[in-house]
């Protein structure tokens, strides 16, 4: 199989997020479409107050285009990958949705939560049955190290309605998750960067070529919006982006039966959304914090790491994460 559209779609995605850079920033500064910092987030991040956001336009119109060219009938898996794209602008709507509530309404919240969670659930429940009905996917799960796409491999069958409510689980999860990860500069970018890499990888063992390219353009967009994201950051992607980054990967994983790699491979968002919790749970059981703030990169900022420090710590274990998760499709014998 000749996998160059798979090359295309990231450098697609890469050069035109490039090239959309000085059109789209320029336009947010003078929307006045500006962060607002949290007064009880971090002192070192209030000078980042104003910084235009709602970025994540950039890299979605990028993987937009790039699936528009490549994602040409007779690609193997051509539905799967219109479909993951087709979650991917749908979580995008929500974030931006949300963001532009927030900035250009400014109405500090942005979505209620109930909103954003309802618009989350609609596609996710949407890709549930598309997968099943459309797609031809089944309700089983492939386990990790058990020899993943070889017919050794094992799996288990919960039936239709355990897949569709760990479906939107998996959406939901993954999508929020990347969301709380977004908190430093390039911190959500780059991490995303090896986690879509990943599930390219993914794709391709399980014959789905069309997620591939999706996937790719994800990681390629992710990889110019760094080059206005990188400390200090020109932009951020704000809910725009990294709702849309999530509702890929977590479709991604759907569709190709891997959504328990996905807690492996996504093990940072894994580790950012665990420290929100036990955060919550300590304090409101005991009036204590585990953690000097939440999420998790914000304890190591408090701890006396510069943000570049934590940035490249957290990218390395995203890193680490997606290797090990790729070496969970083999069997362990």
């Amino acid at each position: 199989m000749d996998y160059t559209a798979v090359w295309l779609a990231a450098g697609i995605s890469l050069l035109v997020t490039l090239v959309l850079g000085p059109i789209t920033i320029p336009l947010l500064r003078r929307l006045k479409f500006g962060q607002t910092i949290r007064a009880e987030g971090p002192s070192g991040h209030m000078a980042k107050s104003g910084t235009p956001t709602m970025g994540g336009i950039m890299f979605l119109i990028a993987i937009a285009v790039a699936g528009a060219v490549l994602l040409r009938s007779g690609i193997p898996g051509r539905a799967e990958g219109l479909v993951v794209l087709a979650v991917t602008l749908g979580y995008g709507l929500i974030g931006f949705l949300d963001d532009f509530i927030k900035v250009a309404l400014k109405r500090n919240l942005g979505l209620k939560a109930r909103e954003k969670i309802l618009g989350q659930l609609i596609f996710a429940a949407v890709l549930a049955v598309v997968a099943v009905f459309q797609l031809g996917r089944g309700t089983d799960y492939l386990i990790p190290f058990s020899g993943f796409f070889t017919p050794g491999g094992i799996g288990f069958d919960p039936g239709w309605w355990p897949f569709f409510g760990i479906t939107v689980l998996v959406l939901l999860g993954t999508s929020n998750g990347v969301n709380l990860t977004d908190g430093l500069d390039g911190l959500a970018a780059g991490a995303t960067v090896f986690t879509s890499a990943a599930f390219v990888l993914l794709a391709l063992l399980s014959g789905k070529v069309g997620t591939a390219i999706v996937l790719a353009a994800v990681a390629g967009g992710c990889l110019g919006f760094l080059f206005y994201n990188r400390h200090p950051a020109k932009v951020f992607m704000g809910d725009t982006g990294s709702l849309a980054l999530g509702g890929a990967l977590g479709a991604a994983a759907v569709v190709t039966r891997s959504e328990l790699l996905l807690v492996i491979i996504g093990g940072l968002y894994v580790l950012e959304t665990l420290s929100v919790i036990i955060q919550v749970i300590s304090f409101k059981t005991t009036g204590r914090r585990v953690f000097r703030m939440s999420p998790l990169h914000h304890h190591f900022e408090l701890s006396g790491w510069s943000e570049r420090k934590v940035v490249a710590f957290f990218w390395l274990l995203s890193f680490l994460f997606s290797v090990i998760g790729l070496l969970g499709i083999k069997g362990l014998g």
